[in-house]
C-alpha cells in the first residue's frame, strides 16, 4: 500500500491514463485490488480463529481478554498490568483549540468518543499507542505450564476512565493508517542527491493517507469523523477481520517453547573457511570461493573478507557498494576503521533504498567523517549490486580480490 497503491492513487488523481504492461489503467488496478485485499483479510480471520488460536490453546498459550482477566484477577488488573503505562500515554482531544493531530504512518491508535456530563455534544479524542509498549503483555500466573497474555490495547481500553476523568465514554475504536511512501523527486539535474533524499524522507511523514484500517464493528460516528479528517473515500477504508493487536504476535513467538517452533537454521561455514587462523586472501588466491547465502555463513565469508581487509596492513584500498545497512553493521565499522588506518576506501551507498534511507544517510555521513570517499548512488538509477574490490600489495605487485554478490 505504501508504495504501489500510493503510486496508483497519485496517477489516478493526476488523471494519468498510463497503461500497465497488462493494459490496465491506474483506476482499473485500484478497483481490482480492493476485493483481493478483502479476500486476503478474510483468509487472515479464518487462519487465526480456526487454526492459530486453537493451536496456541493446545500449547497452553492463552490470549485473554479483559473479561477473563477480571474474572480471574478481580481489580488487580487495574493496578498491576497498567503500572507505568499512563505516564507515557497522551490523549489528544479535537476541539476548536486543538486541531486534528498528525497521525504517524502505521502507528496504532485508539479513537474515543465522549461527552461532558449533561451535554449532547460528542467529542473526539485519539490515543496513540507508543511503540515502546509490547503488543501483548505477559500475565504472571501460578501455573508454570501456562502462558497468558493480554493485549496492551485491552489494558488501555480498560483504563479509559482514568485517562478521561469526569467524562462519559461512549464508543471506542482502534485504527491504523497507511501513508503514501511513493515520493520520488525528479533527480535530473539535481545538485545535491543527499539533500534531495533527506527532503523526501521528511515529506513522507506528512504524505497523504492511502488506507485506514480498523477492527470489527466500528462505531459509525468515529469512522465518519476519521474518514472526513483524513480526506479518505469509502474504498480507502478496510475493516480488519480481527482486532488490530493480532497484527503483531511477536511477544507470543518469543515464549521459550522450542517444541512448537521450526528448528532454526544455522548457516554453515564452507570447509575451506573453517580455519579462522588461515589468511582469507591466501584461500581466495588458491581458488575462487562460491558462497550460497543464506544457507552458508555470511559472517565467516563475506564479512570476514571485508573485516580482514580493513585490518590487513598489506591492503591499500577497499571499494564496495552498499544497498541496505544493518544497525551496528560490522561491514560499515570495518570501512570506517580502514579509512582511519589510512587505506583508500570508497563506498557507493544507495540512499534510495526504500524505507532504509534514514539509516543509510546516517552511515554515509559517519563514513565521510572518518575519511571514506562516499558516493551517494547514481542519479536516475538504483544500485542493488553487491560488489567489493580489495587491492592488496602482494610481494612486489598489487593483486585485486573481488566479491560479487
Amino acid at each position: 500500500f505504501m508504495k504501489r497503491v500510493g503510486g496508483l492513487q497519485r496517477q489516478f488523481y493526476a488523471r494519468l491514463s498510463t497503461l500497465s504492461p497488462d493494459g490496465m489503467t491506474p483506476e482499473d488496478q485500484l478497483k481490482m485490488l480492493r476485493p483481493m485485499v478483502l479476500a486476503l483479510n478474510e483468509d487472515i480471520r479464518t487462519l487465526l480463529n480456526d487454526d492459530l488460536l486453537p493451536k496456541l490453546k493446545d500449547a497452553k498459550i492463552h490470549l485473554i481478554g479483559p473479561e477473563e482477566m477480571t474474572s480471574r484477577s478481580g481489580n488487580g488488573r487495574r493496578t498491576s498490568s497498567a503500572t507505568g503505562f499512563f505516564s507515557v500515554l497522551t490523549p489528544m482531544a479535537v476541539d476548536p483549540g486543538h486541531p486534528f493531530p498528525l497521525i504517524s504512518n502505521l502507528s496504532t491508535s485508539i479513537a474515543v468518543s465522549s461527552q461532558n456530563p449533561g451535554e449532547d455534544e460528542m467529542l473526539f479524542a485519539r490515543i496513540k499507542v507508543p511503540n515502546v509498549f509490547p503488543n501483548w503483555v505477559r500475565i504472571p500466573n501460578t501455573d508454570p505450564g501456562l502462558e497468558r497474555f493480554i493485549s496492551v490495547l485491552d489494558i488501555i481500553r480498560a483504563h479509559l476512565d482514568q485517562l478521561f476523568p469526569r467524562m462519559q465514554i461512549r464508543k471506542v475504536m482502534t485504527f491504523r493508517i497507511t501513508r503514501n511512501a511513493d515520493i520520488e523527486s525528479d533527480t535530473e539535474g539535481v545538485e545535491d542527491l543527499l539533500e534531495l533524499i533527506e527532503e523526501e524522507v521528511k515529506q513522507r511523514k506528512f504524505a497523504e493517507v492511502v488506507r485506514l484500517e480498523h477492527g470489527p464493528n466500528p462505531d459509525p460516528w468515529l469512522l465518519d469523523f476519521l474518514t472526513s479528517e483524513l480526506d479518505l473515500n469509502p474504498e480507502d477504508v478496510y475493516e480488519y477481520p480481527v482486532d488490530l493487536e493480532y497484527k503483531d504476535l511477536s511477544a507470543v513467538v518469543n515464549v521459550n517453547l522450542p517444541q512448537h517452533k521450526f528448528r532454526p537454521w544455522n548457516p554453515v561455514t564452507l570447509p575451506q573457511l573453517t580455519d579462522e587462523t588461515a589468511n582469507i586472501f591466501g584461500i581466495v588466491r588458491s581458488s575462487d570461493v562460491l558462497v550460497h547465502l543464506p544457507y552458508e555463513s555470511f559472517s565467516t565469508s563475506v564479512e570476514r573478507f571485508i573485516v580482514t581487509a580493513a585490518d590487513d596492513p598489506a591492503v591499500v584500498a577497499i571499494k564496495m557498494t552498499l544497498y541496505r545497512t544493518n544497525e551496528g553493521s560490522p561491514i560499515v565499522h570495518a570501512l570506517i576503521r580502514a579509512a582511519e588506518k589510512g587505506k583508500q576506501v570508497v563506498c557507493l551507498i544507495e540512499l534510495k533504498a526504500r524505507f532504509d534511507e534514514e539509516r543509510n544517510i546516517f552511515w554515509a555521513q559517519a563514513m565521510e567523517k572518518a575519511g571514506v570517499h562516499v558516493v551517494y548512488g547514481i542519479v536516475g538509477l538504483k544500485t542493488h549490486a553487491k560488489l567489493a574490490l580489495v587491492v592488496r600489495k602482494d610481494r612486489e605487485d598489487f593483486r585485486s580480490f573481488v566479491h560479487i554478490g
